[in-house]
């Protein structure tokens, strides 16, 4: 990385192993919660390596979620319907942020800002598409979220 190139928040957590052992550990964590485990009993054993692939995209990593994944239509599929709770989107986050402690994801004030704003940001997204009733676009780009940045909202 030469020292006029930013890094992207993907480059800047570890890459690719960074956010699958981050993944992980959440994951094992979020099985085991009585809050939010029973959202996730049913979920495939490489939800984890989706779910990293995901984060990589959105942090500038490579575009594997939308390659192999089909993007933001695949993502939104599996939060239609579910009905998530904010004390659920609050236990997730609490767990993410604690899974991420765990395994040593970049915890300068700068990273951990930026990411902490998009997972509040998509949690709130997705609690919000998860309700009865709602109505979220079928199509969208997966957001591409930067050093402080936020993606713009489009209702």
């Amino acid at each position: 990385m030469t020292a006029d190139k930013v890094p992207t928040l993907y480059e800047w957590a570890g890459g690719a192993e960074a956010l699958e052992r981050l993944t992980e550990v959440f994951y094992q964590h979020v099985t085991k919660d009585d809050l939010i485990g029973p959202l996730f009993a049913h979920m495939d054993a490489d939800h984890p390596k989706y779910v990293a692939m995901w984060l990589g995209e959105v942090f500038g990593g490579p575009s594997r979620y939308t390659d192999e994944r089909g993007g933001y239509p695949h993502m939104l599929s599996h939060h239609l319907g579910k009905a998530i709770t904010e004390p659920q989107r609050r236990r997730w986050v609490s767990l993410l942020m604690d899974a991420a402690d765990e395994v040593g994801l970049a915890g300068d004030p700068e990273f951990r800002a930026a990411f902490a704003g998009y997972i509040e940001w998509g949690t709130r997204i997705a609690r919000e598409n998860s309700q009865p009733g709602a109505t979220p676009p079928p199509r969208a780009p997966v957001p591409h979220w930067g050093w402080g940045v936020a993606p713009p909202y489009l209702p």
